[in-house]
């Protein structure tokens, strides 16, 4: 069974979010249950300079503006296609961003490439490899399953995976003669969405099979509150849609083997992780105090990350540990958490930006991992935790909900907790959680359970890859009947 995977990104050529993560493990956890999958992304500058094995597979001359090639080519052990299109992709930096922060004016038509490349590589523009399964990654390959629909001729089999239903892809309608649909796609059962194109929209209404990260978040999608305005399209789609968790890499994140560690460990050896404590105490200008606990933040900086409401519920945590905090977003969050830091020396730790060692040494030193989304997914910080022994204190939302435990008094008793949970998602709530994490922090035993427990919790892509192997066969399977 041969999947093409088209996408914005893939770790580790280019990364922006764990949508990256994702198009780039799934490949390897599909391949021993015979799933070969090759993946189309943009050919960005740092991308293209990656590439080995290069040969050309389509050519065109006028191509969304300019002249483009679909290459197949190898990179970090990934079977890929790219779409080298130097007057849409060849820009440093963000992929989708200019240095000015704001969206590139042209990002409709970048992706619109990238999704009518995907339609025809669908087609059988690459003889050596026709998909049975087209996979849409996001908005910015939400047009494939349209062009593939209104093309008309032999397709194979769709399937739209939305990892964040907030990013929809909406553009001005006058633009639909450029992307090259018929006007007939420009309808409610199209691509039409409250009086514009919407990419999102295109892929759920047009693909064979819709999948999100987590099954809570396939249902709370459903519900207006977190449907976007999308949620009636889903809910009558509700029979096509279905929540599959993520995974991570294991190799990358294995505490035994980091070499971005003070100290490697497992859980056998669960008392080295002190030293990795030490070390990120001294990186983030944190007084070196091992009693402390210390809580760590891998996270963009926004108000879905419910970073503002962290902000507010700061002397809370202030009274009892301290942060250490990674992270970058909204100007104003990165004024309030740099602010706090200046305020407390040896309490507050700031570093804007990503920096991949440190995001290793945060899971590994952290006592606490704190995910206050207001809605989130699936997430994958929080399954990084998990594995290297930081105990997760997450919101009751999403794939959040699906993948921690709740140390309530029957979880313990069972031992099987392995985190803390808090709903409401609001700072009185975040408050009390912080709180009541400081104290089970002080029962060592329990503390050193709910690390156990979390270490021992599979994580990988295993299972995963299982459910889409099989999402893929049922799929195929119902056409073909």
């Amino acid at each position: 069974m041969r999947v093409l995977s088209v996408a914005s990104e893939i770790f580790p050529l280019i990364k922006t979010g764990g949508l990256a993560d994702v198009v780039g493990a799934l490949p390897g956890a599909l391949a021993p249950l015979g799933v070969e999958v090759r993946s189309l992304l943009p050919g960005y500058p740092a991308l293209l300079a990656a590439l080995k094995n290069v040969q050309l597979v389509a050519k065109y001359t006028n191509y969304f503006g300019g002249p483009a090639r679909i290459l197949s080519a190898t990179a970090s052990g990934l079977d890929l296609f790219v779409l080298e299109a130097k007057h849409l992709f060849g820009r440093p930096g963000n992929p989708y961003t200019g240095a000015d922060g704001k969206d590139w004016p042209d990002n409709a038509l970048r992706f619109a490439a990238l999704a009518r490349a995907g339609a025809n590589l669908g087609q059988g523009a690459a003889p050596d490899f026709v998909p049975d399964i087209v996979q849409a990654h996001d908005w910015q390959a939400g047009l494939v399953p349209a062009y593939l629909r209104y093309d008309n001729k032999r397709r194979p089999a769709t399937v739209a995976t939305v990892h964040n239903l907030a990013f929809q892809g909406q553009f001005d309608k006058a633009l639909l003669s450029a992307l090259g649909l018929p006007p007939m796609a420009f309808a409610i059962d199209g691509v039409e969405y409250y009086g514009t194109i919407g990419y999102l929209k295109a892929a759920l209404q047009l693909s064979d099979r819709i999948t999100t990260v987590s099954p809570t978040y396939a249902l709370e999608i459903r519900q207006s509150e977190a449907g976007m305005g999308l949620d009636g399209l889903l809910r009558a789609r509700g029979a096509a849609v279905s929540g599959i968790l993520n995974g991570v890499d294991t190799d990358v994140w294995n505490p035994a083997s980091d070499e971005y560690l003070a100290a490697r460990y497992d859980a056998r050896r669960i008392a080295v992780r002190a030293k990795n404590k030490a070390a990120l105490q001294a990186r983030m200008d944190l007084s070196v105090d091992p009693d402390l606990p210390l809580f760590g933040v891998v996270s963009r900086l926004s108000w879905q990350k419910g970073l503002d409401l962290l902000h507010e519920a700061l002397p809370a945590l202030l009274d009892v540990g301290q942060l250490a905090l990674l992270g970058a977003g909204e100007k104003l969050l990165e004024q309030k958490y740099t602010a706090a830091a200046r305020a407390n020396t040896g309490r507050v730790g700031c570093v804007l930006g990503y920096d991949e060692e440190l995001a290793h040494l945060i899971q590994a030193g952290a006592d606490v991992l704190l995910v206050p989304s207001r809605f989130e997914p699936c997430g994958l910080t929080q399954l990084c935790a998990l594995r290297y022994g930081a105990v997760p204190l997450v919101a009751r939302v999403g794939g959040l909900n699906d993948t921690i435990i709740d140390a309530s008094e029957m979880a313990l008793a069972a031992e099987v907790a392995t985190g803390i949970q808090f709903a409401p998602v609001n700072a009185v709530m975040l408050d009390a959680a912080i709180r009541r994490t400081a104290l089970l922090y002080r029962d060592k035993p329990t503390w050193k359970r709910l690390q156990l427990n979390g270490m021992r919790t599979d994580v990988s892509w295993a299972h995963p890859a299982q459910r889409y192997a099989a999402l893929y066969r049922e799929l195929l399977a119902s056409l073909a009947a």
